[in-house]
């Protein structure tokens, strides 16, 4: 075994120094704002959907101080479409206290960075490898993947011993003195040639003693999350304007798209909105949208309305926003489009 962990370890080396040719600007630099920053922006994203965000990001607040200070509304609209949004209220809430409690100097032990709100195991160890050199391996889903299909490892990553037998594999694996620059390429392979579907066997460096490969068992391993239930859900948006402005309110309810900004909106079950037959009369057609999240399928109806601002008796929480202020609210992905394509267009 030990003889194949270190093939494993000097090939990965030798590809990284010679063909690993992926870049991104949060790789090779000791920035511990930076890297924390995009590691929080590639939880549940891939790179090339976070770049342009952290790349906005660091041209908007490119201290952690300025984060911490920055309006929290500025924030949201920055995130705006990039989802997870309770992420971005871990953001805002840790920049916060590493301003004003830690002067803005960046915790340098695992232990701390990892009571940091919002970073986890993965993070915590990406944060003290790249930014400090500290010896913790990395473990995300190229990774695992990378490790199941050249060890033969028939698991997936779905329990807590699952993710500790890989944690503790990966850690065997880590070069002390080399940790980011193993961590760094070891992810790099996962991404660009272990890839989930059509990896790149062919021209790979570990062809000839991956288990997965000479066993034909690649497109098996690593063993497959089952499948998420989707719950579907219908959001009916009445779009009151009066004079030059919408009525709308932040969503304030421990659900999807929390801190966000809507229109008036009532959901139902289905496609019909749930309204009285005499108030079903005064609308038109809606414009229709759809929006894929990871367990919710979000159908979005928008019916533009008239002065009628009756409806929001007693729903102090509206206020009307005119169409200057509307395009600085940060909105869920589909209110933002609709906005766009039906209001300021």
């Amino acid at each position: 075994m030990q003889k194949t962990q270190l093939f494993f370890t000097e090939t990965l080396a030798l590809w990284h120094l010679k063909t690993n040719v992926r870049k991104l600007p949060w790789k090779h630099i000791k920035d511990a704002y930076k890297i924390w920053l995009s590691e929080v922006l590639l939880q549940q994203t891939k790179a090339e959907q976070a770049l342009p965000y952290y790349e906005a990001f660091i041209a908007a607040f490119p201290t952690i101080h300025d984060l911490a200070n920055a309006p929290t509304e500025d924030v949201y609209k920055l995130w705006q479409g990039l989802g997870y949004y309770n992420r971005c209220n871990n953001l805002l809430h840790t920049a916060k206290y590493i301003s004003a409690d830690l002067n803005g100097k960046f915790p340098k032990e695992y232990t701390q960075i990892i009571a940091l709100k919002g970073v986890g195991p993965y993070t915590a160890s990406a944060i003290a490898s790249f930014a400090f050199g500290l010896p913790h391996a990395v473990v995300d889903g190229n990774v695992y993947r990378v490790l199941s299909r050249f060890f033969g490892i028939e698991k997936g990553f779905f329990t807590a011993a699952d993710k500790n037998f890989y944690t503790e594999l990966a850690q065997q694996l880590l070069p002390v003195k080399k940790s980011a620059s193993h961590n760094q390429a070891i992810m790099d392979f996962g991404a660009t040639v272990c890839k989930p579907a059509l990896p790149l066997c062919a021209t790979c460096s570990f062809a000839k003693k991956c288990i997965a490969f000479t066993t034909k068992k690649t497109q098996i391993l690593p063993f497959k999350k089952p499948k998420i239930k989707i719950t579907e859900r219908h959001f009916h948006y009445l779009v009151i304007a009066e004079a030059d402005g919408f009525y709308v309110r932040k969503r304030t309810e421990k659900d999807i798209w929390q801190n966000l900004h809507e229109f008036y909106m009532l959901e139902s079950a289905n496609t019909y909105i749930p309204v009285d037959s005499v108030v079903l009369k005064q609308l038109q057609s809606p414009v229709t949208l759809f929006q894929k999240l990871t367990h919710q399928h979000i159908y979005s109806y928008f019916y533009a309305v008239k002065k009628w601002p009756k409806i929001l008796h007693g729903k102090a929480n509206y206020q009307l926003i005119n169409k200057t202020a509307l395009q600085t609210l940060a909105m869920p992905k589909s209110i933002a489009k609709y906005i766009q394509e039906n209001i300021l267009a």
